[in-house]
């Protein structure tokens, strides 16, 4: 097998190393399994042989501060600083061996029943706390200035079927991403497609807020089965011209209706009515013979003899479970190629807003938010300094590369360096004014000498470049990386994102509040961290957790890291992850190491404000909020500590620590999915993989670039390409 790994760039893999357990100790484990298995404790994580963190040399930054820690600021800026959208998932190239077709192969090998698939169509999910926590189910809202924040709840992803994989399917799932794009806040919801084979095998049902049924085609029986079971379980659906029913109705063709716009008569929640021409698919919903239904409060019908019913709310099942059914083409615009003529042309698009404003109601009815937020524009990125000893060497460097016209070029991003801002002077995700003029910088997300005073590094995150709006800050360092020296530190910060990015081709949400950054770091090829590259992920995610964690008084609060490269309050919710993009030139590589966590704002999930307030209600404690500024400056600073104890001691330098905070001790889970085998986690072997213990007692490894951790099921899932 070590034959068969081979790293881009020459890099010879480490050796594969077998770890034997004694038989005390595999039926140890076993018992553990047998009696508690989704809360084994292979290995306490406040046993770990490491002890306490160092004490903290920041501990005194924000006392002062009444209301925020780390507030305290000689310049007196104030306000609190600021993860997937609605948008496109983008491509990107993060570390994996030289080819997918290597790491399928490889995998194969390596366990059997996980094949190399998904580029996580299917994010990740909390943890459901309701066959393992007992009296947790219930408590599933925090009060928050009053409003209830879901601890408990799903994933805030809305999974789109359109059933078979066909080119009239692929349209109609763009028409319909591209109208509830428009409706939902693409800061609280992702869209996906949900394929048929996906629906069947994969468990997208706890990981989804609305189920988006756009078939023409009738839906397999065994797929209706799976769609009965997600309502059953309090899941919410919207059919738009589906054959798809339940509960006593029946879908009726009426030939005379297809295809052209009718007057329809929609009754809202609060029994107001809204009247529009729309365009009808030739469908009514009909009751069964002998059915007494009980319908919710939303109602269409046509403005005809029969009154023929064209959207209709129907409950399901004692969890909350329900749907709205059309047989309107809500998500078809007027330009729409089925409209026939210009007068259905023109009626059309006189009822638009009409349809907007139906298709927002029944999304507002289905738990959704429709307070769409326009997308902020493009800011001018600062050029910033942590200290007054850089500045001249910066300019002087920046003196002699760039150009003529103080233009600095790259593959993604073309950075025009600037004293000051005039309006005349165009941003785009490609082309950004970089203001050079630190004295007039002045920002109510990011107060530079709150960063000041907590960074205490001896390299890395001295050179800033900020934007209140960027596209995503793993582009801004790219014209940078090779040229800038290394001593330097390079990192970009955001106040928020447009474009943010996740593993594989997810989105990542970047609503104001959360802490979004991009970090440069150069390890050398022969070091220890040099041969175990993806370790790297892992310190990220640590020095997230140890940065809150590691702040006095705030040792409980309950962050913890997720293999592979997750932050997690607790096993339950995602609020933090980290994506690495590495490049080896020479003898060296060089390392972007893209950060995002959520600081002040609770929605879409949770944030780590969130978890202080409810704290300090259970504990009757006075915890300060926390700022995004000064939690970047303390992760910056823990990783290069974390890093240097790598580079020194190996992984037993950090494993301790690690283990402490992740969520995966000893747990119990499946590989592929919840008919495969069983097997427990041991721990990270010497590259940084997971291993996990097989019930015939082999230890093998799962590859990070292969596999995601699903929460809620105790899954290893395949990620699908």
């Amino acid at each position: 097998m070590e034959d068969r790994l081979q790293m881009a760039n020459g890099l010879v893999p480490q050796k594969i190393v077998s770890v034997y357990l004694q038989d005390s100790t595999l039926k140890e484990l076993k018992d553990q399994a047998a009696n508690e298995p989704a809360r084994i404790q292979w290995r306490s994580p406040e046993s770990s042989v490491e002890g306490e963190p160092e004490p903290d040399v920041m501990e005194n930054v924000g006392k002062d501060d009444p209301k925020v820690l780390g507030a305290e600021s000689t310049q007196g800026k104030g306000g609190a600083s600021g993860g997937e959208s609605a948008g496109e998932p983008s491509e990107l190239c993060h570390l994996h061996l030289s080819s997918c077709h290597k790491c399928l192969e490889l995998e194969k090998i390596t366990i059997e029943s996980v094949k190399f698939a998904s580029a996580e169509n299917i994010p990740d999910l909390p943890y459901d706390p309701r066959g393992s926590l007992e009296g947790v189910a219930d408590a599933t809202c925090l009060e928050k200035e009053g409003r209830r924040i879901n601890l408990m709840g799903k994933a805030p992803n809305i999974l789109i079927y359109v059933g078979c994989d066909s080119r009239e399917a692929q349209d109609r799932f763009q028409q319909v991403w591209s109208v509830l794009a428009d409706c939902v806040d693409p800061d609280s919801y992702t869209l996906y497609h949900l394929p048929g084979q996906s629906a069947l095998r994969d468990p997208w049902a706890d990981n989804c807020l609305l189920l988006v049924i756009a078939s023409r085609e009738s839906i397999p029986e065994d797929l209706h089965q799976k769609f009965m079971a997600y309502l059953s379980q309090g899941g919410k659906v919207l059919g738009l011209c589906s054959p798809f029913t339940f509960a006593g109705f029946q879908v009726t063709r009426k030939d005379a209706l297809q295809d052209t716009v009718q007057n329809l008569v929609f009754s809202k929640a609060d029994q107001s009515q809204v009247k529009l021409n729309v365009l009808s698919s030739g469908c009514v919903y009909d009751e069964c013979p002998g059915e007494r239904l009980s319908l919710g409060k939303l109602w269409g019908h046509l403005e005809n003899e029969d009154r023929d019913k064209l959207v209709v709310q129907v409950p399901f099942g004692t969890r909350g479970g329900e749907a709205v059914l059309c047989q309107v083409y809500l998500e078809l615009p007027p330009s729409s190629s089925i409209v026939q003529t210009p007068e259905d042309f023109n009626l059309l698009k006189s009822s638009n807003s009409g349809r907007y404003e139906v298709l927002k109601e029944i999304l507002t009815t289905l738990g959704l938010s429709c307070d769409v937020k326009q997308v902020p524009a493009l800011t001018p990125l600062h050029l910033l300094w942590a200290t007054e000893e850089i500045r001249d060497p910066l300019m002087q460097w920046l003196g002699k590369h760039v150009g003529p016209e103080g233009i600095l070029k790259s593959s993604k991003l073309s950075l025009k360096f600037v004293p000051s801002y005039t309006s005349e002077i165009e941003i785009t995700p490609t082309a950004v004014p970089v203001l050079t003029d630190m004295d007039a910088f002045s920002s109510e997300n990011f107060d530079l000498e709150i960063y000041r005073q907590n960074l205490q590094t001896r390299q890395l995150g001295k050179i800033l470049l900020f934007a209140e709006v960027a596209s995503t800050t793993m582009n801004l360092l790219d014209g940078l990386m090779f040229e800038m020296p290394q001593e330097m530190g390079l990192i970009a910060i955001a106040g928020r994102q447009t474009q943010g990015k996740g593993r594989g081709k997810n989105a990542w949400l970047s609503p104001p509040g959360c802490a979004l950054c991009t970090l440069l770091v150069s390890i050398p090829l022969r070091s220890q961290l040099g041969q175990r590259i993806p370790f790297v992920q892992h310190l990220m995610s640590l020095a997230v957790v140890e940065a809150v964690r590691s702040v006095p008084g705030y040792q409980d609060i309950n962050l913890r890291v997720k293999w592979p490269n997750d932050i997690y309050y607790s096993g339950l919710m995602k609020l933090g992850g980290v994506l690495v993009n590495s490049t080896l030139m020479g003898e060296t590589f060089y390392i972007l190491i893209g950060c995002g966590f959520n600081v002040t704002n609770s929605n879409p999930t949770i944030c780590i404000n969130d978890l202080i307030a409810e704290y300090n209600k259970e504990h009757g404690a006075d915890l300060k909020p926390l700022r995004a500024d000064y939690l970047i400056a303390r992760t910056v600073t823990r990783l290069e500590q974390l890093i240097d104890t790598f580079q020194n001691k190996g992984p037993n330098g950090v494993l301790p620590l690690y283990y402490k905070y992740w969520v995966h001790s000893a747990q119990q889970v499946r590989l592929g999915s919840a008919d495969g085998p069983k097997v427990w986690i041991v721990g990270l072997d010497d590259s940084g993989f997971l291993q996990v213990h097989q019930e015939d007692g082999q230890v093998v490894t799962v590859h990070p670039d292969g596999n995601s951790f699903d929460m809620m099921r105790n899954l290893i899932v395949p990620k699908r390409h």
